[in-house]
């Protein structure tokens, strides 16, 4: 069975105290459920490929369709991915916050393939969360990468999870660490944009509307 830490947004100062056994958690290849400002998330290292293995096994995940990353800054996305023009606006606008990019992978890469499913692209997000934005920084204060993958805490096809008991009922038994600060803020995904051709696809519409993003890069470059 997992270890559950609960806290309240009013206390939320009670998790710092918890960052250097969260973070050595995830070093040491366990898996954290963790509450952002839209849904509950489940994570991991991305360079560990039993991690990658349990979270596909444990979500009944297709191994082609991959993994988001949460990541603490611009500096670490730029280690990965490859920002254009209109990437550049949408990140100065919406980061941190709920929006999560589609971009090309930079060649050569230190995140596994398997990550982006084998795809040339990858996904990533800058979260606004203060308790895994902290969680991240001190992990690349650590001297280590400063993200971890980031998938929704949910069985592949069911609606991601809203609170940390709704994750406890479904996880606690198959995970290492729940991180339960009650429900979710908002209760709606990350809308996520396709940045990696020159036409921009929203591939899917959460608390960021296709109005704010078309205001931010203008409606040509939307396809």
């Amino acid at each position: 069975m997992g270890l559950l830490i609960k806290f309240s947004e009013k206390n939320k100062e009670k998790i710092a105290e918890y960052y250097e056994l969260i973070v050595n958690f995830i070093i040491d290849g366990k898996i954290i459920a963790f509450p952002t400002n839209s849904v509950y998330g489940l994570g991991g290292d991305p360079f560990n490929p039993e991690v990658i293995k349990r979270l596909l096994d444990i979500k009944f995940r297709d191994h082609d369709k991959g993994f988001l990353l949460l990541l603490s800054d611009q500096e670490e996305a730029s280690k990965i991915a490859v920002f254009n023009k209109v990437a550049e606006k949408l990140v100065k606008k919406f980061w941190p916050g709920q929006l999560t990019l589609i971009l090309k992978r930079k060649v050569p890469n230190i995140i596994p393939m398997e990550i982006s499913g084998f795809r040339d692209t990858i996904g990533i997000r800058i979260p606004e969360n203060e308790v895994i934005l902290g969680i991240l920084k001190n992990l690349k204060s650590k001297g280590k990468f400063g993200g971890i993958i980031g998938t929704s805490a949910n069985y592949s096809g069911e609606k991601p999870s809203i609170s940390g008991a709704e994750v406890a009922k479904s996880f606690l038994g198959n995970i290492d660490l729940i991180l339960d600060s009650g429900k979710s803020r908002s209760k709606i995904p990350t809308t996520i944009v396709d940045c990696s051709e020159e036409k921009v696809k929203i591939l899917r519409i959460g608390k960021i509307t296709k109005d704010e993003i078309s205001e931010v890069i203008g409606t040509e470059y939307l396809e």
